[in-house]
């Protein structure tokens, strides 16, 4: 994979190249680039350019021992845009790469970015909150996840895709494909993982969307 120096850490992508509109894919939590293998091939085949990268702490990218937060993710996020001069983009993010998405566009604008994607995201807010009653996560259940990785990581992560990947208890991938996110998951630094936790679940993104 190619790299880039980016608000002080190296970045691992990948970069399909090609004259279309640029698409740029943001993954989820515990995963890295990787886990767009599927949609990859797909968009390229329409005529997209398509990035994909590794977020700080995971996957091949510099895993630092701070900067698991979304100010920092965004800083990351532009300095890989500014790198490959893209423009006109549509940007992609999956459950925690939501995050990204909101934080990019609250701090830095749409001048790069035609279009914005929220995909089974975290924002604008997924802490339950006096203000903010229909989130998805308690503070003891954001506590709880903190404490299931940090003490268990294994049986946590496993625990979390398959509840991840279940709807009214029912597995909806098979039993082949669970464990190649459980894969994508393997180089995270751990104090990224758990770090992590803390941003998907408890950042309000709603001053950036408005």
């Amino acid at each position: 994979m190619p790299t880039t120096q980016s608000n002080g850490i190296t970045l691992s992508y990948t970069d399909s190249g090609g004259d279309g509109r640029a698409v740029v894919l943001i993954h989820g939590w515990p995963l890295s680039g990787a886990s767009w293998s599927e949609q990859v091939p797909a968009l390229t085949a329409a005529g997209y350019r398509v990035i994909t990268y590794d977020r700080r702490g995971f996957g091949a990218s510099d895993k630092p021992d701070s900067g698991y937060d979304y100010d920092t993710f965004s800083e990351d996020l532009a300095g890989l845009l500014d790198h490959l001069d893209v423009s006109d983009a549509t940007i992609v993010g999956f459950s925690m790469g939501g995050g990204e998405v909101a934080r990019y566009l609250g701090t830095r604008g749409s001048e790069r970015i035609r279009s914005a994607v929220f995909a089974g995201a975290v924002p604008p807010y997924l802490l339950k909150t006096d203000d903010n009653p229909e989130g998805g996560l308690a503070d003891e259940d954001v506590e709880g996840m903190k404490s299931g990785a940090d003490e268990d990581r294994a049986g946590f992560l496993d625990g979390f895709t398959r509840n991840f990947f279940s709807a009214d208890g029912e597995l909806k991938v098979t039993e082949d494909q669970r464990p190649q996110a459980l894969d994508l998951a393997q180089p995270a630094k751990q104090e990224a993982l758990v770090a992590c936790i803390d941003a998907f679940g408890r950042t309000d993104f709603r001053d950036d969307l408005t």
